[in-house]
């Protein structure tokens, strides 16, 4: 009997490790797997995708939807049947306050259930995610780690009012503030005790306006959006809660995993995109997917297409992660569409695909790792800092015309670009006229989105060339299908020091990041009032602009008729009123962007550690990103001062540089404030110079210090074609901000080339074919004392004729590189 016992404690001991309950307990935990909606179609498909997921991870126990609905809502509403659902008294508009706010539901809908829910009543762990989820593998609390008192988290580390004011005003203990998110497991216990003080916490930041800026909440949109995310974290806090957190559990789709670990839950709430191919959610906001027979989402590459796209094991799981997220939910459209009376769809290459057994064994159950199973205590990951969604994309703007006064000025800032590890990529917004074009030569010069010229307005014929930095923009962005959250605009005559992001400067939905343009005194008097309805938001700013695309997109068109508005009314040029000391309207595009952000309320975050103008002298320790040389800077006796090349090619003359700045160990040592001055002034010209050298070497220049080829020369000055006559006075400060008096020398600096390198190739081999001429004619001579006279007379002749057309075509050759020279 002893015997039999011992045998039945054992096999009792290795069924419930294999079935995943820890040995010793009277019963298995009860699990319940809430998540929460809205009467919607865009929670609708995320539903099928979801609970298709739950299905095939084989998710223990049973599974809520959590369905927030109005009355009114619930009369239209299709899709009451898509999972097991309580239904939520909706709070999307707070019952008391009138805010609107849909993201308070989920712990207005865990109070309700926890109060109105039987299943409530019979659960011992709760595993709470979203709907943009999709489940690989079962989830188990007591496997995470997870004990009464200490919740299972992922680690949201955007969170970053936990370390600052917001955890001081909105909990007693915001030293027990954890940022954690997206997946929750925990004891039932537990949860009873939080959600109430989840939902009052989320009431309470939510109204708390005064702090919702991204330096405080780490929300880029400054929106007070996941004012419910600290709801949970302060109410958390506030129970006494610690969490656990698992890094390995849950990984956003275009995130690539850590070596050995395969995730279990994919959170799709951020683009991400497999080559060309590429999904956002976002995008499928008003989707009726789910009730559209035979619709899918686009199908994504297939798994063998993706081994020969990317040769990193690593970062190619992460591609399979990707593809595998909307391959789940579409195989769950299938079944949906197939439950809800839909015909057979007819095959295809995918649909056979997704019922193939290939797809099914990669999307079979993935079960908890050691490496999964690892979690820390709170307190020892606080001071991580790394956000837990990717950054924003960028993209980098610059305007210019088809000169070479911009075309040198582009080579700068390409060059200056790559080396500074700005993000994303860079257009140049090329305006020039259908004549400039056929003439131009500096296409290959940077990527390129070309666009009509405004120089001349097509109605009012004002000559007004900086109109196309605006207009430019509102062609790239009606014409160009642009993947980025935020646009950096630069001028063409900055240099880049570093990385301009919005992130750090804290750029926001509504809240774009710029320098001070502090001579805009049109901000503070009639001019504004004259141009805007809201004089008082207008924010003296330029040069540097950080902004979300979707008010770019609201912005763009504004900051053009502004322009056109500001540059109409001459009657207000005077000096008194713009600042502008030439009176003549050049600025007229500055008040333009000024006026028009005015106009959509866009208030500017400013900053003076981003840009500084070389000759000026820099705060200490701060780390600019951008030279803008705009205005004429000096360094003893050297200096530079962009207006004076504006008719110099300096992009096609091969080797063409400016002068040299002084060598750093030459400056005065004396004054540290003119020092650091005096370095960056060299700095933005050494920079320059570099990238003219390095674009003369791309363009396979000769060797400077070898015969110049004629072949090679490029010295022709595309400066007097095309823009002869149409550079005014008021030309010669285009795009300086602050109008300083330029000397109005007419003399072209000294660019060094190879002519007199030429000339003297053409004088020597001038003298060569003489001396072989001269022997050529004695040689002839000689031979006619032994041949016969016919003969004699025969050869000398077609000598002489030879020679001749020799001297008439070296002639015209000189004459041709006289005239060449004198351009």
């Amino acid at each position: 009997m002893a015997n039999f016992l011992a045998i039945l404690m054992l096999v009792s001991f290795w069924v419930s490790f294999i079935s995943g309950q820890n040995p010793g307990l009277e019963a298995p935990y009860r699990i319940h797997t809430l998540f929460s909606v809205e009467c919607q179609n865009y929670f609708d498909w995320q539903t099928v995708g979801f609970m298709h997921s739950f299905k095939k991870a084989q998710q223990p126990g049973p599974v809520t939807r959590l369905l927030s609905c109005t009355e009114e809502e619930k009369k239209n509403y299709k899709g009451m049947d898509l999972a097991p659902t309580l239904e939520v008294p909706s709070m999307s508009r707070h019952p008391k306050t009138g805010d609107w706010y849909p993201a308070i539901n989920k712990p207005a809908g865990i109070v309700h259930w926890l109060k109105h829910s039987k299943d409530a009543q019979s659960t011992d762990w709760v595993v709470i995610l979203d709907a943009d989820m999709i489940l690989r593998g079962p989830i188990i609390p007591w496997e995470l780690g997870a004990e009464k008192g200490h919740p299972v988290a992922a680690y949201y580390g955007y969170l970053i009012g936990c370390d600052n004011i917001l955890a001081k005003m909105h909990t007693k203990h915001p030293e027990l503030c954890d940022k954690v998110g997206g997946l929750l497991a925990m004891h039932i216990d537990d949860l009873r005790v939080l959600a109430p003080l989840w939902l009052s916490k989320t009431e309470e930041v939510r109204e708390d306006r005064a702090h919702w800026w991204t330096n405080i909440t780490g929300d880029i949109y400054g929106t007070g959006w996941i004012s419910e995310m600290y709801g949970y974290s302060f109410g958390a806090a506030e129970a006494g809660l610690r969490h656990k957190i698992n890094d390995n559990l849950m990984i956003y789709p275009g995130y690539t995993p850590q070596p050995g670990v395969e995730p279990i839950l994919l959170h799709y709430g951020l683009p991400f995109s497999v080559g060309n191919w590429s999904f956002s959610k976002l995008e499928h906001h008003e989707d009726g997917i789910v009730y559209e027979c035979g619709r899918l989402f686009p199908e994504p590459p297939y798994p063998r297409e993706i081994k020969l796209m990317e040769p990193d094991p690593n970062k190619r799981r992460a591609l399979f992660l990707n593809i595998e997220c909307i391959n789940t939910m579409n195989e769950g459209l299938l079944l949906q569409h197939a439950r809800n009376g839909c015909p057979k769809p007819k095959w295809s290459k995918y649909l056979s695909f997704l019922k193939s057994k290939t797809f099914a064994k990669l999307t079979q159950p993935k079960f908890l790792t050691p490496p999964r199973m690892q979690t820390e205590v709170a307190k020892e990951v606080k001071e991580i800092d790394e956000p837990i969604r990717p950054y924003p994309k960028i993209h980098t703007l610059f305007s210019t015309e088809c000169t070479t006064y911009f075309d040198w000025q582009t080579v700068g800032l390409m060059h200056s670009f790559h080396l500074s590890g700005q993000p994303g990529n860079i257009t140049r917004l090329l305006s020039c006229t259908d004549e400039d074009l056929k003439q131009y030569k500096g296409h290959d010069l940077a990527p390129t989105h070309y666009v009509p010229s405004m120089s001349r307005h097509p109605l009012t014929g004002d000559w007004y060339p900086a109109i196309n930095k605006p207009a430019a923009v509102v062609h790239w962005l009606n014409h160009v299908n642009v993947d980025a959250e935020y646009i950096v605009i630069l001028d063409a005559d900055m240099i880049l020091r570093g990385p301009i992001t919005p992130w750090e400067f804290k750029a926001a939905r509504g809240r774009p990041v710029s320098t001070p343009y502090e001579y805009l005194i049109g901000c503070d008097n009639e001019l504004a009032k004259l141009h805007t309805r809201h004089p008082e938001a207008c924010d003296k700013v330029g040069g540097v602009i950080i902004m979300h695309i979707d008010d770019l997109r609201e912005f763009a068109l504004l900051w053009l008729l502004k322009t056109e508005e500001v540059r109409a009314d001459k009657s207000h040029y005077a000096t008194n009123i713009t600042g502008d000391i030439y009176e003549s309207g050049w600025i007229s595009e500055m008040y333009g962007y000024s006026f028009g952000a005015a106009e959509l309320k866009l208030r500017h975050l400013i900053s003076n550690e981003i840009l500084i103008y070389p000759g000026y002298v820099p705060e200490p320790d701060v780390k600019y990103r951008v030279f803008h040389y705009g205005l004429e800077f000096k360094v003893g006796n050297w200096s530079f001062d962009k207006a004076k090349w504006r008719e110099v090619d300096m992009v096609n003359k091969c080797w063409a540089t400016f002068p040299d700045p002084p060598d750093p160990s030459t400056l005065e040592q004396t004054d540290e404030n003119e020092l650091q001055r005096d370095l960056l002034s060299i700095e933005c010209a050494r920079t320059l110079n570099e990238a003219l050298r390095l674009h003369h070497k791309r363009r396979n220049c000769p060797d400077p210090t070898a015969l110049t080829n004629p072949a090679l020369d490029t010295t022709k000055d595309i400066a007097n074609s095309r823009k002869v006559g149409r550079f005014s006075k008021t030309d010669d400060i285009e795009s300086n901000p602050v109008p300083r008096n330029h000397s109005q020398e007419s003399s072209e600096p000294k660019v060094r080339d190879g002519l007199f390198s030429t000339l003297r190739f053409w004088i020597i081999l001038l003298w060569l074919f003489s001396g072989l001429g001269f022997i050529l004619v004695m040689l002839a001579m000689c031979s006619g004392y032994t041949s016969k006279g016919s003969s004699k007379g025969k050869s000398n002749k077609s000598r002489r004729r030879s020679y001749t057309g020799f001297l008439k075509t070296n002639g015209r050759d000189r004459q041709g590189r006289k005239s060449d020279a004198s351009l």
